[in-house]
């Protein structure tokens, strides 16, 4: 069974950092797409970031110039650096892997958990 293993969320002030951290288990070549989503309470589940295996990044308007999303594709990690973070960054974060063979099967869209984000004002 594959999982996507999510970390670093927390509570932080406003103006703060977080780093969030994603992990996909079992035995994966390659992903093509990793990213980040996030719902708000009484919202839908938005794109923050994704990136792509050659690199190629994405980002949200709303958190362009302050978030950083990077990958290890070796470990089949996505990062998302949080900079500058504000009241309405606060939502459960989602970890997303788009695009890979597992066990002989082609998996889409596949999600985590998710790991909650805090900011205070």
């Amino acid at each position: 069974q594959v999982q996507l293993v999510e970390s670093g969320g927390g509570l932080v002030q406003a103006g703060g950092s977080l780093r969030l951290s994603c992990a996909a288990s079992g035995t994966i070549l390659s992903i093509n797409t990793m990213g980040w989503y996030r719902q708000a309470p009484g919202k839908q589940r938005e794109l923050v970031a994704t990136a792509t295996s050659g690199g190629r990044t994405n980002y949200a308007d709303s958190v362009k110039g302050r978030f950083t999303i990077s990958r290890d594709n070796a470990k089949n990690t996505v990062y998302l650096q949080m900079n500058s973070l504000k009241p309405e960054d606060t939502a459960v974060y989602y970890c997303n892997a788009d695009g890979f063979y597992y066990g002989g099967i082609y998996y889409l869209n596949y999600w985590g958990q998710g790991t909650q984000v805090t900011v205070a004002s």
